[in-house]
């Protein structure tokens, strides 16, 4: 789901500033303006409604997006979920006419292929302004 009433953002904080390796320490309020600033993205159990993972999407609507921040709650990995929340973000975009989507990913390099990414044909002309 697309709903911001529907995310449980002490949880989604708490997921990312203490089991990510990307975010960890993130500040709820960092979080709070990285979420209002992005597409979000819930997954949530069928039979109870309660939230089991999380994604974002940095994007303009129109051109470019930077999927983050993918978290699936330990307890229900293994099962698919991640697949399906990146494959409902990127499907979300795609009729937007968002031709790049974007992503850094550490581990998860053939969770993502299976989906359609791939490494930069020519990575050295992109740039970087700020922590590597």
């Amino acid at each position: 789901s697309t709903d911001p009433a529907r995310l449980d953002a002490a949880l989604i904080h708490r997921w990312l500033s203490e089991d990510s390796y990307w975010a960890r320490g993130r500040s709820r309020d960092t979080q709070d303006r990285a979420m209002a600033g992005s597409l979000n993205f819930g997954a949530y159990r069928a039979d109870s409604g309660a939230q089991v993972g999380y994604t974002r999407v940095v994007t303009d609507h129109a051109t470019f997006g930077w999927l983050c921040d993918v978290y699936i709650d330990r307890a229900e990995r293994g099962h698919g979920l991640g697949t399906a929340l990146v494959t409902a973000a990127r499907d979300h975009l795609v009729p937007l006419g968002v031709r790049r989507i974007m992503l850094a990913t550490s581990d998860a390099h053939g969770v993502y292929a299976k989906l359609g990414w791939a490494p930069l044909d020519n990575p050295a002309k992109w740039m970087i302004l700020g922590a590597q």
